[in-house]
């Protein structure tokens, strides 16, 4: 098996399991570059925690990419680019959500994405709160994992309109905090984890639900409180925790 096809399937099986509550059923899915023109993404209705070779899609950078220049597309032309894009006509359909993981995979450095519908995440972005919880850190560990803050992305209908949101939105971060971003969170959707190695992502991914876990916790305790932004910004910028994160292979 290609090896790159190895990683995205442990990814996907480490971020379907179901003792860890990020996806159930067909939610989520995820993606691995294989060169500069393909990537694998997981098909249509298939499940993180089971999915099989034949249920990963080998799809064209150039046949999905362009979409993100198209306004007003019906859903029937979305499936049939999504079906075109596809190096084998004979495999599976690939996800809806193909479109943002064509263009967040295409970022430099970036070889592995992920998106789940994380529970303790989801309570916070179906709240008032979800772009508080964006934009600020609470402990030394998020940062570490998650980066200095977070995309977030407004309620956004899935499919080639969300990929377009999510291209405005990451490259509105990346031009502010002059970094890719490590979390993006979606209002009233769910969260993506990107990053060079798979297990970068599932690293981003665990602390993002961690930290949702606290800060609903804290939230019930009349907080959160957050870290100063000169305390982020130490910690982002410590030669130990950039030893650590080499370590995590992030």
């Amino acid at each position: 098996m290609n090896p790159i096809l190895q990683d995205l399937l442990t990814l996907s099986h480490e971020l379907g399991r179901e003792d860890r509550g990020l996806a159930i059923l067909g939610e989520g899915n995820t993606s691995a570059r294989v060169g500069d023109e393909t990537f694998f993404v997981k098909a249509s209705g298939t499940c993180l925690g089971t999915l099989k070779e034949e249920d990963a899609v080998e799809c064209r950078f150039s046949a999905l990419l362009p979409l993100l220049e198209k306004d007003g597309l019906t859903d029937q032309q979305i499936d049939d680019a999504l079906l075109a894009a596809r190096v084998d006509s004979k495999a599976k359909k690939p996800s809806v959500e193909a479109v943002f993981h064509a263009y967040l995979i295409s970022l430099p450095g970036i070889n592995f994405v992920g998106h789940v519908h994380a529970i303790a995440v989801n309570q916070i972005l179906c709240s008032p709160r979800a772009r508080e919880f964006a934009e600020h850190r609470m402990f030394p560990d998020e940062i570490v994992c998650c980066s200095t803050a977070s995309v977030f992305v407004p309620y956004t209908d899935p499919g080639v309109k969300l990929a377009q949101v999510i291209r405005r939105e990451t490259e509105a971060f990346i031009k502010k905090q002059q970094r890719q971003p490590r979390i993006i969170l979606m209002q009233n959707h769910g969260v993506i984890a990107l990053g060079a190695t798979w297990q970068a992502v599932l690293t981003a991914m665990l602390m993002a639900e961690k930290a949702a876990k606290i800060f609903v916790g804290a939230a019930a305790l009349g907080g959160p409180v957050f870290m100063t932004e000169a305390h982020v910004q130490r910690i982002a910028g410590r030669p130990d925790e950039a030893y650590r994160q080499r370590e995590l292979k992030m």
